[in-house]
């Protein structure tokens, strides 16, 4: 079978498709890709299915060699591309001859691009998914040098002769977050809303496709001493632990755990948080829990 094979890895580049949801109840994290729009528009513009398994990248790229002609798409965060050392057009479908070496080079904003090969990749599945889960250790291992990767055939419907939108809508220094307060805003002090509204948190450089660990002002539950029993976690849930440093939980999250959950942020606030470097600062927008009537 035709394949690609990695020459330079990266920081972290991964394989990711839409995720294994459904297996929560056996811990099994939802994994996928960390910012789903922009993997999403990746495959399309590539003429794949929109679930296709592509190469997620962390903030230092990775190069590649095609060992059939394929159609790629470098997406996500912006980077410089080259073909056999030539450049080539970001966010654009790019035709790699067989034995021609592709490069997306370091992040210039964001931390996350995608790698979209026509035919998707096909590594080996675990629990119906291509993806790689950090947590869990399901899917394929984190890309090393030398790796090859199978190539799925080529998709019925041709690449999309379309840019990616320019500019391209991504993280900048700050990034303001709408929060759905719930399902323990009853365990922090009343004041924890003015706090959320007036506060400026700083993504620290610990954070991973688990989660964002967040240093800011600190977010105390009421009663200090009490105990949460463990329960469901889903992406985008701000956790507070014990030291009141919240942790904005992403594609890898634990699926249980013990510390209130002050928050949920919606689909479009993760992609936003999964594009977020090492010292962004994060705002929260706190929405109020809705009132159902009886």
């Amino acid at each position: 079978m035709s394949h690609i094979e990695i020459l330079r890895a990266g920081m972290l580049t991964t394989c990711q498709d839409a995720g294994r949801a459904g297996w929560a109840h056996l811990a099994v994290p939802p994994s996928g890709a960390a910012d789903r729009p922009s993997w999403r528009l990746a495959n399309q513009l590539a003429g794949n299915p929109t679930g296709a398994c592509a190469l997620e990248t962390t903030l230092t790229g990775c190069t590649v060699r095609a060992h059939r002609n394929v159609t790629v798409v470098v997406g996500g965060a912006p980077c410089a591309v080259t073909v056999d050392e030539h450049p080539v057009s970001w966010g654009q479908p790019v035709n790699l001859p067989a034995g021609s070496v592709i490069d997306a080079g370091p992040a210039e904003v964001g931390v996350r691009s995608y790698l979209a090969f026509s035919g998707g990749l096909h590594p080996k599945a675990s629990l119906g998914s291509h993806s790689t889960c950090l947590l869990s250790g399901l899917g394929p291992a984190p890309l090393t040098d030398g790796d090859t990767i199978p190539l799925g055939p080529a998709p019925a419907h041709p690449p999309l002769p379309t840019q990616w939108p320019a500019p391209w809508a991504g993280v900048t220094e700050e990034i303001v977050l709408k929060l759905h307060l719930g399902p323990r805003l009853d365990w922090f002090a009343p004041d924890t809303v003015a706090e959320l509204t007036k506060g400026v948190w700083t993504v620290s450089e610990h954070s991973n496709r688990i989660g964002l660990r967040l240093s800011g002002p600190t977010l105390s539950p009421a009663e200090g001493g009490r105990e949460l029993p463990s329960e469901g976690i889903v992406a985008g849930s701000l956790q507070v632990p014990p030291n009141g440093q919240p942790i904005l939980f992403g594609a890898d999250h634990p699926t249980t755990g013990g510390y209130p959950v002050l928050g949920v942020v919606g689909p479009a606030a993760q992609a936003a948080g999964a594009q977020a470097r090492p010292g962004t600062r994060i705002k929260f927008v706190p929405l109020p829990v809705p009132q159902w009537s009886t």
